[in-house]
């Protein structure tokens, strides 16, 4: 009797929203997409739509968090994008984003947020984490707008 109230209790607090989400639902397009539940306030009774949102709402402003999603939907990635791109304008400066870029595609079940990105990133495996950064940016250095704008030194 206890163990069937505790399963329909859980079944209660997560169908409320009582609980943070930490992937999407099973069976959702993007179900492989996991994150941090203590990075995120994602209320289990959202929809996918609202859920992603969310994600890419706080990747814009803390992009840090980022590297706590696993596979991350091409809408996050181009979240990151526009970050990037924003942030080259404005310093010149990637900071960390590529390497998170870079990061998020060690992945085998990653969805590519431009076309080649992944392939680009790919090719660059066992060189230094410096020489990645730089063959990523200048890859979307060549990619048409919005990212078009990236202003990379020689």
């Amino acid at each position: 009797m206890n163990l069937t109230f505790l399963a329909w209790l859980r079944h209660l607090s997560r169908v409320c929203g009582f609980d943070s989400a930490d992937a999407f639902p099973p069976g959702h397009r993007h179900a492989r997409t996991h994150w941090n539940a203590a990075y995120f306030d994602i209320a289990s009774d959202m929809t996918p739509e609202q859920i992603e949102r969310r994600l890419c709402a706080a990747i814009v402003n803390t992009p840090a968090v980022f590297g706590h999603i696993t596979n991350p939907t091409p809408r996050m990635q181009r979240a990151l994008l526009s970050v990037l791109d924003e942030r080259m304008r404005r310093t010149g400066n990637p900071g960390n984003l590529v390497a998170l870029l870079i990061a998020a595609h060690a992945s085998l079940h990653i969805e590519e947020a431009l076309p080649g990105l992944n392939k680009a990133i790919l090719a660059s495996i066992g060189q230094t984490m410096a020489d990645r950064e730089a063959a990523t940016l200048a890859f979307l250095v060549q990619m048409p707008a919005p990212f078009d704008v990236i202003d990379m030194p020689p």
